[in-house]
């Protein structure tokens, strides 16, 4: 990949914990209310100008958001950097007791098509990336980075950390998860660090509608004449982390299943699944904060099922690998092996398919203890508690040219959104 420094737009140094926000997509209505409340110069102002952003909203929405992007610059609410810089983010955060450091750098990579230098395991879907793109038109800036992943072989994220000297220059806390930026402008490190990455391509940990529109930016731009090889908008805002960064942690993500009908019960999907060996956990409640953690005892792809019709708890795993090669023949073995891919090909498409009704819905959650009280009290009458896809079969799928069924990794902990600003203009 080919990446640049940038003159950075960011907030003054200092404390930003009121100001920056988790990405647009995965906040509610309420959620931008507190962070507002917290502050009404949060980023959330100017990136979640429409909700919800999974569709295009009014023009005036996104005119309004840019104006006020402008005004903050004016009245120095944001600052740009004068020298181009690469920014050291670090993140640091506990999950399931264990706490954890990871560190990226915020970077502007070529915009390149999707699968060269930047490589993509997730389908996208047009209203979301209709309104980041209205956003993009009118902000001339990219406000949230894409979380990518990627071969370290010449060491480039050392060479940047060790210029990450002192205190950070942007510090702040964000549920839970302690946010810290250093700027880095000299320019002989940010020569080797571009060089070490040079041949090595990055893999979208999330983001994929985001690249998506700066594709479409940079094409609408060059259909009104082409644009300069070094144009801003050639540049993509990423965090990019080094492959074996300890703190690139995966998480499952649970299904909640409703719309089912009424006759259904856990003891039938059993039965409809032969392909899958069972062992019964009885009616014990166990502690699923680290639900990965509890599943890897009863072995790879194992599940555990969750019914509101018993207490009864129940771990499945497919014990034919025949059944998937039959299901999903048009798929890659890198794909059939996935515990999402089971699930969804075999269960939800096939299994459950004698139950279904018009009001079929699944519903997703990190939170394994929630997905298991869930279906204990009737808010749904399946769960299906996970284990985190490894980083290595992202990999593979991706490599692979396919992409993962949806809600198949859960990067944790989120981005934040607010720590630097990429303009394109």
């Amino acid at each position: 990949m080919d990446i640049r420094a940038f003159h950075g737009l960011h907030y003054p140094r200092g404390d930003v914990s009121n100001v920056i926000a988790p990405p647009y997509d995965v906040l509610t209505e309420t959620d931008k209310d507190a962070l507002l409340g917290k502050d009404p110069h949060n980023i959330v102002r100017v990136d979640l100008p429409h909700m919800p952003p999974k569709q295009l909203g009014p023009i005036e929405a996104y005119r309004a958001a840019a104006g006020r992007l402008v005004e903050w610059q004016r009245t120095g609410v944001l600052e740009q950097d004068n020298a181009r810089a690469l920014y050291a983010y670090q993140q640091t955060f506990t999950w399931a007791g264990t706490q954890y450091t990871r560190r990226c750098m915020l970077a502007g990579v070529r915009a390149t098509p999707l699968g060269l230098d930047v490589i993509p395991h997730e389908h996208t879907f047009a209203g979301p990336k209709a309104d980041r793109l209205e956003l993009t038109r009118q902000s001339q800036t990219q406000i949230s980075p894409i979380f990518g992943f990627h071969d370290d072989p010449a060491g480039a994220a050392d060479k940047l950390w060790a210029a990450a000297t002192d205190k950070p220059d942007i510090a702040g806390e964000l549920n839970g998860v302690r946010e810290e930026l250093w700027i880095v402008t000299d320019p002989d490190v940010i020569k080797q660090v571009a060089a070490d990455l040079a041949d090595v391509p990055v893999y979208i940990a999330d983001g994929h509608h985001r690249y998506t529109t700066a594709l479409n930016y940079l094409d609408s731009l060059n259909e009104q004449g082409p644009v300069s090889d070094d144009h801003p908008a050639n540049f993509v805002l990423f965090a990019l982390a080094s492959r074996s960064d300890p703190g690139l942690v995966v998480l499952p993500t649970h299904r909640l299943v409703t719309g089912l009908a009424g006759e259904f019960k856990l003891h039938n999907l059993r039965q409809a699944l032969p392909e899958f060996q069972w062992q019964q956990v009885g009616a014990v409640t166990p502690d699923l904060g680290d639900a990965d953690a509890y599943l890897k005892n009863f072995g790879p792809g194992a599940m555990l099922f969750v019914g509101s019709d018993s207490e009864d708890l129940w771990v499945g795993r497919l014990g034919n690998d025949n059944a998937m090669a039959a299901a999903a023949g048009d798929h890659g073995e890198a794909w059939r092996k996935l515990d999402v891919a089971i699930l969804e090909k075999l269960i939800f498409e096939r299994a459950l398919n004698v139950w279904t009704t018009d009001e079929f819905n699944v519903t997703y959650t990190p939170d394994g203890d929630a997905a298991r009280d869930a279906a204990r009290s009737g808010e749904c009458q399946l769960a299906v508690i996970m284990q985190g896809t490894p980083l290595e079969a992202v990999v593979d799928v991706a490599d692979a040219k396919e992409s993962m069924p949806h809600k198949s990794t859960y990067f944790y902990p989120k981005i934040a959104t607010g720590m630097v600003l990429k303009p394109l203009a």
